[in-house]
């Protein structure tokens, strides 16, 4: 009898021990639990202070450099030329000699058309005498006889050769027509000029064209004024800038629309009808309006966004924590009955009615019990710091 007693003294404090250890596991994996829900790390967060600054929209485009002003030159009369004073790339003034014909011949037509208008100048004379009036004092004959001694005496028409021969003698040099860069100059001493082909081009450099095309869809974005930048393909370590001058409302057939753009032409040197590529800045106007409103619109919605995700989680989460609640109000009944039972059977054990398997079986069943409630515990209690963790008052259970 007392081997008896002591051996079922030994199998309940065996029982008490196992209940012992899997009561701290649970509670050491509920506070892994926690910690995995609240680290102790915590989070880096950067700040910097806003400053109201300038921000430029931009438009990228390709396009070529063209001269703002550009002159073709040709002699206006036919000769050998004589010489030329300038080659392709020279940098020319204003009124600067840039070739010459032979003038000998013309010189000589120029006097000789002179000597003709002073004898015809002289049968004017005689025919006014002829008609009664004095050859000096001009004011005082009629005009249709002054017309009819201009026809007769041939007066009228060597005049015109007169200034003919003087203006070819005159334009026989070739002159620059404004500050710029020689160009297209294929010609050679001694060749003979033709007054139909141009001789060179002058291309201006006080200022440069640039012309590009943008798409339909960005016409709006821009206007005239707007700051272009231009960089060549060539060096594209360049910059130049620029203002959009005109741009052509028409819509080509490829949806692209012509623009153009005034650009200093000071330090582009012989870039003439290089191809470049533009960045446009449309200074902070519509465009920068338009995207503030999208960006507005792209936070309302992320905002309304977050704030359905936010209301579904936490719906889940109070939906799961009220199971959980339920489960654990579960759990702790069956804990109740589980113990009724466990007491019960170690009487009819300690009366020799039950036998040692049934009595591990309520045993079993106990610490089952005991270990549902505890998984209940902890599912509620992870539920409830998420709820906290969500709502933003976590701080409460951390206090």
């Amino acid at each position: 009898m007392i081997k008896t007693q002591n051996y079922r003294l030994l199998l309940c404090l065996a029982l008490f021990v196992l209940a012992a250890c899997s009561g701290a596991k649970k509670e050491e994996a509920a506070d892994e639990g926690v910690a995995t829900v609240l680290p102790d790390e915590k989070n880096e967060v950067t700040v910097m202070t806003l400053k109201r600054q300038t921000f430029n929209h931009e438009l990228v485009s390709n396009g070529k450099v063209v001269a703002g002003g550009m002159a073709d030159l040709r002699f206006e009369s036919s000769g050998i030329v004589a010489q030329i004073y300038v080659k392709n790339g020279d940098r020319v003034h204003k009124g600067q000699k840039l070739a010459e014909l032979d003038k000998f011949r013309l010189k000589n037509k120029t006097a000789q058309t002179k000597d003709a208008l002073e004898k015809a100048k002289l049968e004017l004379q005689d025919v006014l005498i002829g008609q009664g009036y004095a050859a000096d004092d001009t004011a005082k004959v009629p005009d249709d006889i002054m017309q009819l001694a201009r026809v007769k005496s041939g007066y009228d028409q060597t005049l015109s050769q007169y200034e003919l021969a003087k203006y070819e003698e005159e334009h026989a040099t070739l002159v620059a027509p404004f500050d710029g860069v020689v160009a297209n100059l294929f010609s050679k001493p001694y060749n003979a000029a033709n007054t139909s082909d141009t001789f060179c081009s002058i291309i201006g450099t006080q200022g440069m064209e640039a012309d590009f095309t943008v798409l339909e869809s960005e016409l709006p974005l821009i206007k005239s004024g707007d700051k272009v930048v231009v960089t060549p393909y060539a060096d594209p370590a360049a910059k130049y800038e620029g203002r959009i001058s005109e741009i052509n409302p028409l819509v080509d057939d490829k949806g692209m629309v012509k623009v153009k753009a005034i650009v200093s032409g000071h330090n582009l040197g012989l870039n003439f009808g290089v191809t470049v590529g533009f960045n446009l800045f449309d200074g902070n106007r519509r465009r920068e309006l338009r995207n503030a409103r999208i960006a507005v619109q792209n936070a309302r919605l992320e905002r309304e966004q977050l704030e359905q995700a936010l209301r579904a989680d936490l719906s889940n989460l109070w939906q799961a924590y009220q199971n959980n609640l339920q489960m654990l109000k579960l759990e702790r009944q069956n804990l109740v009955a589980a113990k009724e039972n466990h007491e019960i059977a170690m009487e009819r054990y300690m009366l020799g009615n039950l036998s040692g398997i049934e009595m591990r079986e309520a045993q079993k069943s106990l610490l089952d019990a005991e270990e549902r409630i505890l998984s209940a515990e902890y599912d509620t209690k992870l539920c409830e710091i998420s709820l906290l963790q969500i709502s933003g008052r976590v701080e409460q259970y951390l206090e």
